[in-house]
């Protein structure tokens, strides 16, 4: 059985972006609520080169349905040429919480 609510998260390479990425798909009801982590050290392989940044990771809880879009909307905001953006299932929770989860993005 799929899930019906999902986290979908992404990582930035600054503070300012993770912030105007989390307020902007909050106000576009494309996820309920957004938390940013960071700084956060990444360590991956790029044009055969290993590198070490700092990013800032942004966790959107959002209703399954409504993935997709939030998906194009960060692939549409976001700066790096290959974007993380990985969905993740809710597979429990709090029933009030993830009622509310579901109405925000209405």
């Amino acid at each position: 059985m799929p899930a019906d609510h999902v986290v979908v998260t992404t990582t930035v390479d600054k503070e300012a972006t993770a912030r105007n990425i989390a307020t902007s798909a909050v106000e576009a009801r494309l996820a309920a609520c957004a938390q940013i982590v960071g700084p956060i050290t990444s360590v991956y392989r790029w044009d055969d080169e290993v590198r070490v940044d700092n990013e800032w990771r942004v966790e959107c809880k959002t209703a399954t349905d409504r993935a997709g879009a939030l998906e194009e909307f960060l692939n549409v905001r976001h700066g790096f040429d290959l974007p993380e953006i990985i969905v993740t299932p809710i597979v429990g929770g709090s029933p009030r919480y993830l009622s509310w989860l579901v109405e925000q993005t209405r």
